[in-house]
């Protein structure tokens, strides 16, 4: 909503953050879109469609926390329509808090989303689009966008199972070995680099000692599809974000090879998904 009390119209990608070893630092936005209308009403109406809809539209659904969080009330109508899968490690309360925010007509929807989730890696990459690196230092969050190869593509598979995030974290130990810092650090910027020129990627680079080997208990079958993305072209393959998808990042060529090993292998574990196709977002938050 803009400050004149008007319809604001805002689009937001999906995300997938960590990317292997760049855990809450690093972040990607995804074609796959949550878009948000705001306009002033005389009491809370929020209207969902799509990915979300089944969860009650009331004043603590996450729309309406943050259009208050913004405005100060929530007198405002409220329409999302998305895209995004919940709870499956696509960034969908990041994009769906950064589109409401923005349609309120926050002045700054990154540090307000960032700071309220406590890591930027995701709202980074809905607000900017393209591959960034995010950080809050000192109370502020701060973000470079990063060098992507534009022949890079993206599969996602998508298991039909929710993963919520605070069961994902609950996984991971609050301390980690001093090597594992180290190897995390070294395979990042091996990462970094391949994903700016795709001859440079090779699978060590997502490799991780900080969060997948935690939550890897959570959802076993992945080590099998991740291995499966990969046998079959992708140049890394990592868990997205919290899980349970996971990302299969390819040359363009081989794209849809990787896209069909990677649905016969979550098939072949016994579970029900989907598998896409999916190009980097480049233009990150749009006002329509």
């Amino acid at each position: 909503m803009s400050k004149t009390g008007t319809l604001m119209h805002v689009r937001v990608p999906a995300s997938t953050a960590n990317l292997g070893p760049g855990f809450d630092t690093l972040g990607l936005a995804l074609n796959m879109y949550t878009d948000v209308k705001v306009e002033p009403a005389e009491a809370l109406e929020l209207i969902c469609e799509g990915a979300g809809a089944e969860f009650p539209a009331g004043p603590d659904h996450l729309a309406a926390r943050v259009a208050r969080l913004v405005l100060g009330h929530d007198r405002v109508r409220i329409e999302v329509n998305s895209e995004i899968p919940v709870s499956r490690g696509l960034g969908s309360s990041g994009s769906l808090a950064v589109a409401v925010a923005a349609a309120c007509g926050a002045d700054d929807p990154l540090s307000l989303v960032g700071l309220l989730e406590g890591h930027a890696d995701n709202a980074a990459a809905c607000v900017l689009g393209g591959f960034v690196t995010a950080a809050i230092v000192d109370g502020a969050v701060r973000v470079r966008r990063l060098p992507l190869d534009p022949e890079l593509s993206f599969v996602a598979i998508i298991p039909q199972r929710e993963l919520e995030t605070k069961t994902a974290r609950g996984a991971i130990p609050e301390t980690v070995p001093h090597v594992d810092a180290v190897f995390n650090l070294g395979r990042m910027g091996l990462l970094i680099a391949g994903m700016a020129d795709q001859s440079l990627l090779q699978p060590f680079a997502a490799e991780d000692r900080l969060h997948q080997q935690y939550r890897t208990e959570l959802f076993p079958e992945s080590v099998v599809v991740l291995r499966a993305l990969t046998d079959a072209g992708a140049l890394v393959s990592f868990w997205s974000g919290a899980g349970p998808t996971l990302i299969g990042v390819c040359p363009s060529t081989s794209v849809h090879a990787v896209r069909d090993a990677g649905a016969t292998a979550m098939a072949d574990q016994g579970l029900s998904g989907e598998a896409f196709v999916l190009d980097a977002d480049l233009d990150g938050l749009t006002y329509l």
